[in-house]
């Protein structure tokens, strides 16, 4: 039973360590980070539905990159737009863009850096090729 009893123990130290890891709060980079990936994901999603109105299809383009400065000029060109205020998704999304955009320019803006200030690499994004499945 003594070699069970240990086995059991160290398994629940394990597990404890893994949940007080997974509860450390969040950097200003991860937030943003994830914040990002988040909108990237949710314009992807509204372009392909189907229930959106077709401004949709006017709206400017949502390629995000952090490390790029010109990222801060594309979200304020997104949150600004004219039209689409009366598509819900859109509303959202923009309110989305706008936490993002003031974590980044207020709360994290001693944390973040820079790697470049490309403009046209936001308009037209190399992506990694895909893969054949």
């Amino acid at each position: 039973k003594l070699p069970t009893m240990k086995m059991l123990l160290s398994l629940i130290a394990l597990l404890s360590a893994a949940l007080l890891t997974n509860a450390a709060p969040p950097t200003c980079y991860s937030r943003v980070l994830s914040l990002s990936k988040e909108i990237t994901e949710s314009f992807k999603e509204l372009q392909t539905s189907k229930a959106v109105d077709s401004c949709v299809e006017m709206l400017p383009r949502l390629y995000l990159d952090i490390h790029n400065y010109c990222v801060l000029a594309k979200l304020r060109d997104f949150v600004a737009y004219p039209r689409c205020e009366r598509v819900i998704e859109v509303s959202d999304l923009k309110e989305k863009v706008r936490s993002l955009y003031t974590i980044m320019i207020s709360y994290c803006r001693r944390d973040l850096v820079f790697l470049t200030d490309d403009c046209s690499a936001l308009e037209n994004p190399i992506l990694p090729p895909i893969e054949p499945s």
